[in-house]
């Protein structure tokens, strides 16, 4: 577990990250998710989502790997742009490359061109992928 305190001045709070913070319990605690119908909302928590896997889970220095960070087909450029930024900012990421979810499963299935149906985690996308792209027209995305 590890306990993170914000610099934000509006807000102090402590962060608790990983699988052992789900047994930490304390009066007035919140238990907040950063990610809203597939959409980060909070980079801060996402942040420190990541510094714990690259340095409690993997053990790596993401100094040193290349990364890919698979995304909703829904997100927005604004979005992506953060992304990168963090991981070129604050982890010093050698590469990146941002592919989105429905291409990532074609791809896993052996198929470049694929009607891909994705349900969980609190949205449903239906999304055409013709030769690994996301076909935006056809894209659909039930919150």
């Amino acid at each position: 577990m590890e306990s993170l305190d914000s610099d934000k001045p509006k807000a102090k709070r402590k962060l608790c990250v990983g699988s052992q913070a789900l047994g930490y319990r304390c009066d007035h605690m919140e238990v907040v998710t950063p990610i809203k119908d597939g959409v980060v909302v909070d980079w801060d928590i996402v942040d420190n989502i990541w510094d714990h896997a690259f340095r409690e889970q993997l053990l790596i220095n993401p100094e040193e790997h290349p990364m890919l960070l698979a995304e909703p087909s829904c997100n927005s450029p604004q979005q992506r742009e953060r992304a990168a930024e963090l991981m070129f900012e604050n982890y010093k990421v050698p590469a990146l490359f941002l592919a989105k979810n429905a291409v990532l499963t074609s791809f896993a299935s052996g198929l470049a061109t694929s009607l891909v149906v994705d349900s969980g985690g609190g949205s449903t996308t239906v999304a055409a992928v013709h030769d690994g792209y996301v076909l935006q027209k056809v894209f659909h995305c039930c919150l």
